[in-house]
């Protein structure tokens, strides 16, 4: 073999391993896959779950993130945690964070309790009081938490056209559930070799495992109403899968009426074949 299609055959070898040294050496933290009662085609959110969760973020996450994209009328909806509405009415009124409107007949912006109709407002009315407030640090909003983060897969390329089939295969949409569960739960002392910087927090989900979100969740931080053990596992799980809900309220209806659609399509279809059948049977072809 010449010099040149040696040099083009070492060039190919040397593109085809770039991808993977580089994925090897940028690649996040491996996180593991859970079992939630909303995977799959077929799962639904679990009620009493999602009480739990709400629970959790109204004593705990509330004190830095909001639901700006929920609104307190969601609460009391099929499909979701389903609280009583006259409960609800209350737990608006009573909410700390108050919602701006106006202007009243001076023409001045004022503060009012919410309403069913109103979102769930976090404790900063915008970004900037945010930063100011934890250090240049902005909690985001959580509403659609879960829709914005995801894991990663660290296969070889070669074998990631068949994860994604059997992840469309299984209805796998629980990416972000997987990471922010993880997250939560990754809080931990780091190895004695690593050095977390002054503010810092070291989590082994997050990637560079460094993160300025202190750990919100303790053992008994929290107690649950229906005698739940107040753990750290249970608390991540239900304030995951209650975050879970926030990003697709619809979630429990629309895959019944998926379900109803592809029933319908199937009766349809076999309806159809039927009828050219009968209507064709007399005539020679």
């Amino acid at each position: 073999m010449t010099r040149p299609y040696l040099a083009a055959a070492a060039l190919t070898v040397a593109l085809a391993a770039a991808p993977s040294q580089l994925s090897a050496s940028e690649a996040g933290p491996e996180i593991e896959r859970q079992t939630w009662p909303y995977s799959g085609i077929t799962g639904q959110f679990d009620q009493a779950q999602l009480q739990r969760g709400f629970q959790v973020y109204k004593e705990v996450c509330s004190s830095c993130h909001g639901l700006k994209r929920l609104y307190f009328r969601n609460l009391v909806q099929p499909g979701g945690p389903e609280f009583p509405e006259e409960g609800v009415k209350a737990l608006a009124n009573e909410w700390p964070n108050q919602i701006t409107d106006g202007p009243n007949d001076d023409g001045q912006m004022f503060d009012r309790p919410a309403k069913l109709s109103d979102p769930i407002r976090g404790p900063y009315k915008n970004d900037k009081e945010a930063r100011a407030a934890q250090n240049g640090a902005l909690p985001p909003d959580l509403t659609l938490i879960t829709k914005a983060r995801s894991v990663e897969r660290h296969a070889h390329w070669t074998v990631h056209p068949f994860l994604m089939l059997g992840d469309i295969a299984k209805g796998y949409q629980e990416g972000g559930s997987d990471y922010v569960h993880a997250l939560l739960a990754g809080y931990v002392d780091p190895p004695a070799d690593v050095k977390v910087n002054d503010g810092m927090y070291y989590n082994t989900a997050f990637p560079g495992h460094q993160l300025a979100m202190p750990p919100p969740l303790s053992e008994g931080v929290v107690t649950y109403q229906d005698g739940t053990p107040g753990t750290v596992e249970n608390y991540s799980r239900d304030v995951t899968a209650f975050l879970a809900w926030t990003a697709d309220p619809t979630h429990d209806q629309r895959k019944r009426i998926g379900w109803q659609v592809v029933l319908y399509l199937l009766v349809t279809t076999a309806l159809l074949y039927l009828g050219k059948k009968k209507i064709w049977a007399n005539i020679k072809h």
